[in-house]
Parts: C-alpha cells; sequence; structure tokens
C-alpha cells in the first residue's frame, strides 16, 4: 500500500477517536433533562442509574404526599363523640332513694297514714275518698289543693277507672305530679351578671340557703359576689362572710343600719365591673306583716334594674316548710309585693308537713327551684317533680308499716 494512503488512514482513524472522547466529555456536563433529550438512545440506561443512585429521593415524595392524603377520607378519631344515651323517662332509683331519706319525717307522717289507708280496705267507695281527704288536710297540702285532687279522684271513680288501691294510690301521685310538673328545678346563669333577689323572713333559713347556692355555683366554675343587703341583722352580714370565705367569693356590706338598696347596688355595679357571673343579694327579714320591710324589699328591687337597666333575674322566695300553712300565707304576702320567679322550700327533712310544697305551687302558681333536705351544702337540690313525687309517694314496705 502506498505510505500516503496509509498515514491519510492513522489520521482520520486518530481524529475519529479524539472527536468521540471530546463528545463523551461534553455530554457528562449537560443536565440529566438535555442529556436525555439529546441522548436518546442511552435514556433508559439514565433512568436506571437515578434510580439507583438517589432512592431517598423517590420514597420521600411517596411517603409524604400530603395532597393526596388530604383528598383521602379521614378515619374517625379514636374517642369520637358518641350520641349520650338518652336520659331515662323516670328519675333514677338512687335519687328516689336520696329523697326518700331527705323526706323521711314526712312519709312518716301523712303517707303513712296514706298507706294504713288502703292496707285495711280493698273496696274503693266515696267513703275511702273522705279518709284520704282528712289525711291530706291535715297534712297542711290546704284545703283548696285537697278539693282539687279528691275532685279529680271522683271524676275517675264514676268512670270507673279506679278499680283498686293501687290504683288509687297511683292516680293521687299522677294528680299530684301535674300540680308540680311545671316547676323548673334550679336557676339559669345566661347573662353576666345575672342577679338573684333571695327574700323571706327571718329564720327560715335564708342566709344559710344562700350560702349553699354560691357553693354550688362556684363548684360550677361561675364567679359569685354576695350581697349583704340584710342590714338589719349584725349577724346576717358576719353568716355571709363566713361562707363567702368558705366557698371563696367576695362579700359587698355596708355600716351598720345602711340602706340595703345602697349595698345591693353596690354589689351589683362591683359584679358588672369585675365581669362575675352571678350577684346573690340577702335582703331583711322582719316578719312579712310589717308594711316597711314590703316597701323596703320593693326599693331593693328597683334598685337592681336600676343598676343592672334590667329587672333582677331571679327573686326567690325563701320558705320554712316545717311553717305548713303559714308558709303559704307567707307566699301570698310576698308575691304580692314582688314578682316572685321561684320557691327555695327548707327544712323539708324535719317536718311531717312536707305536703305543704302541694299547696304553696297550686294556690299560687310559683314554681319550686331548690329544696333543703338536709345540713350539708349537697342537701340543697334542685328541684325535680317527677323524682320528688316518685320518693315522696312510693308506698311503704310491710317492715315500715310495722315500725
Amino acid at each position: 500500500m502506498d505510505p500516503i494512503v496509509i498515514v491519510v488512514i492513522v489520521v482520520v482513524l486518530l481524529g475519529a477517536v479524539a472527536f468521540i472522547a471530546l463528545r463523551r466529555g461534553a455530554d457528562r456536563t449537560l443536565p440529566p433533562e438535555k442529556r436525555e433529550r439529546e441522548l436518546p438512545a442511552g435514556r433508559e440506561a439514565a433512568k436506571k442509574v437515578e434510580v439507583r443512585e438517589k432512592p431517598a429521593v423517590e420514597a420521600k415524595p411517596a411517603r409524604e404526599r400530603p395532597a393526596e392524603r388530604a383528598a383521602e377520607p379521614t378515619p374517625p378519631p379514636r374517642t369520637a363523640p358518641v350520641e349520650a344515651p338518652e336520659r331515662p323517662a323516670g328519675p333514677s332509683k338512687e335519687e328516689v332513694r336520696e329523697l326518700q331519706k331527705g323526706l323521711k319525717s314526712t312519709r312518716g307522717g301523712f303517707i303513712a297514714r296514706l298507706a294504713k289507708i288502703f292496707g285495711k280496705q280493698k273496696e274503693i267507695d266515696p267513703a275511702l275518698l273522705e279518709e284520704i281527704e282528712e289525711v291530706l288536710i291535715t297534712a297542711d297540702i290546704g284545703v283548696r289543693t285537697t278539693e282539687k285532687i279528691l275532685s279529680r279522684l271522683r271524676e275517675r271513680l264514676e268512670r270507673n277507672e279506679l278499680g283498686d288501691a293501687d290504683r288509687v294510690w297511683e292516680a293521687i301521685r299522677e294528680e299530684a305530679l301535674a300540680i308540680l310538673g311545671g316547676s323548673r328545678g334550679g336557676v339559669t346563669i345566661d347573662r353576666s351578671p345575672t342577679v338573684l333577689l333571695v327574700v323571706g323572713v327571718n329564720g327560715v333559713g335564708k342566709t344559710t340557703t344562700i350560702g349553699k347556692l354560691a357553693s354550688r355555683l362556684q363548684s360550677e366554675g361561675k364567679k359569685a359576689i354576695l350581697g349583704a343587703g340584710d342590714t338589719f341583722r349584725a349577724a346576717a352580714v358576719l353568716q355571709l362572710e363566713v361562707w363567702g370565705r368558705r366557698v371563696g367569693c367576695s362579700v359587698v356590706k355596708g355600716k351598720e343600719r345602711a340602706d340595703p338598696a345602697s349595698v345591693i347596688f353596690d354589689a351589683v355595679k362591683k359584679a358588672t365591673d369585675g365581669g362575675a357571673d352571678v350577684v346573690i343579694a340577702d335582703t331583711a327579714g322582719r316578719l312579712h306583716t310589717k308594711t316597711p320591710l314590703m316597701e323596703e324589699l320593693k326599693k331593693a328591687h328597683r334598685t337592681v334594674e336600676k343598676a343592672l337597666g334590667r329587672p333582677a333575674d331571679e327573686v326567690l322566695l325563701v320558705l320554712d316548710a316545717t311553717n305548713g300553712q303559714n308558709a303559704i300565707q307567707q307566699a301570698a304576702m310576698f308575691k304580692e309585693a314582688l314578682p316572685i320567679t321561684g320557691i327555695v322550700l327548707t327544712k323539708l327533712d324535719g317536718t311531717a308537713k312536707g305536703g305543704v310544697i302541694l299547696g304553696i305551687v297550686d294556690e299560687q302558681g310559683i314554681p319550686v327551684r331548690y329544696i333543703g333536705i338536709g345540713e350539708r351544702v349537697e342537701d340543697l337540690r334542685e328541684f325535680d317533680a317527677a323524682s320528688f313525687v316518685a320518693a315522696l309517694f312510693a308506698k311503704p314496705d310491710d317492715e315500715s308499716m310495722a315500725a
């Protein structure tokens, strides 16, 4: 071969080798996207290399994927709210038992006498109703309320609805529940401050009721302020201060013989400025037959409206169950002077006259808010008509009757 041809071939081969080497070096400096576009033949190989070299980069998005997770239905939390079971239609056995203990004296009085009437007479006739009438009247239920109950029983007897003693007993319970059923127990604290004006004669347990009520509200997370509006009885102010320290709430008081209305005004203003939830205002409790007392209470009520911009949210009348018929008279006189919104009936645990609650509600049309069945704070109970009637009219068993 001609030496010149050999030289040309060698030069061409060397140039080709050099060109390929330069081309590969340039490709390495290109970004992966461009290199894939310009090197279609090596695209699949490049993908395999990236997967092998960067497994974590691919795995992380697949693990987090926030957008995809948001689109998926969220499983219910472990503590998802479940519909609360409906409250039983009747009172619980525990409620009835506790009330029976508190109403022991009353149950040992006219309830025991009713049970004896039904125990000795099986035949249902008008004579039985006469005996029932006597028991109800002597139990301080009141003549008017007794006649109302007996009239309904006679109507049902004429319709042959009272076939036996048990049915008559049940009918009495139904009539009692019809009288008391409109009562709503407790007070509603839905304004700031809610003002409760508490009235009643001396000796009914008014100041003690205020202290127990303050304790109940404080335990429910309400900030309470007490107004010592009974400025004519130094012991009432001191007693209220003791309760204030005991339950941890402020007591607003004035000087001895100060104007009660001014003390109540200051208590309402303090509650308004301090963001308190409720004001419980005590008032003087001289005999309800004294006209100056009623005028003083009217002034206190007007003062609340002046300080609050609206009337008192509740005017609670405290009555002593041991007073029997006198408690009904007190309710009538206080109702003439003030817009009484609720009754607190105290000392039910110490009297056989607990039936007076029927007469008060029936004759005055005032609902019962609380009842007192003992000395403990928790013995001031929100009134529940169904529980009360179930406890009061539960038939005594043979053992208790024998005793």
